[in-house]
């Protein structure tokens, strides 16, 4: 049996009023890919903000490695070994290609980022070629991989990936897609939230579907693929 890494039970989150999660379970096991898909509004980012530490909720817990993160703050949950890849790439414009992926290794002692930089160039080796440019001047794949990496410099056990397809032409698409597997071939265990539910289910493990803040549906990647309501409402068919 593989070991739970991440355990959510009955999560509700406001934004003021507004009660955008509405008492959502799920988990993540160490080594899988797990997908949250939904429609636009469903809570999907939210939800990950909420594990990230960057949102509080009113109630309920979220278990990492057998401790409930809660209350404890985003920069100390990095640490726990998590991170978060966020919606809009959020990269810093300003800055060089390496010295972003050196702010996402803040938490690391200094002997090791420079074995983690070398990894990350690895894995994307457009980011190699354009080290000393700066940030703002990537196209928006490139900022997308330089996001991705630079959520891996903390060495994450879970990473969480929120909309990395968004905004990018289909053939990027693809190649984030291929990214997202390679790093789960090399042993990250991955959360993702994505609008193209089609390509998500299809490297998933398992996945949730999330409307209007809870979760209506779950099942194996397959499953959901060829399930009627979930053709229906976001596969087009």
């Amino acid at each position: 049996m593989a070991k739970t890494l991440l355990k959510v039970e009955d999560l509700n989150v406001y934004y003021g009023s507004i009660h955008a999660i509405k008492g959502i379970s799920f988990e993540v096991n160490e080594g899988e890919i797990v997908t949250l898909i939904g429609a636009n509004g469903a809570g999907k980012s939210t939800s990950l903000n909420t594990v990230a530490g960057l949102l509080k909720p009113k109630t309920g817990s979220i278990v990492f490695k057998d401790k409930n993160l809660v209350g404890i703050p985003a920069h100390k949950i990095v640490k726990q070994g998590m991170a978060l890849c966020p919606e809009g790439r959020r990269v810093f414009l300003q800055l060089s290609v390496k010295e972003n992926l050196e702010m996402g290794a803040y938490t690391r002692p200094g002997r090791e980022v420079a074995d983690s930089i070398e990894m990350v160039y690895d894995l994307f080796p457009r980011l190699k070629e354009r080290y000393k440019q700066v940030a703002g001047t990537l196209s928006g794949g490139e900022q997308q991989m330089l996001a991705m990496g630079r959520a891996l410099m903390s060495k994450p056990e879970l990473m969480m990936l929120d909309e990395p397809s968004m905004g990018l032409a289909p053939i990027l698409v693809d190649q984030i897609f291929d990214i997202i597997k390679n790093l789960h071939a090399h042993g990250t265990t991955i959360l993702l939230v994505e609008q193209n539910a089609r390509k998500a289910l299809a490297i998933a493990d398992r996945a949730y579907v999330l409307e209007t803040g809870k979760i209506v549906n779950s099942g194996s990647g397959k499953e959901l693929l060829s399930d009627d309501s979930v053709k229906k409402a976001y596969l087009g068919g």
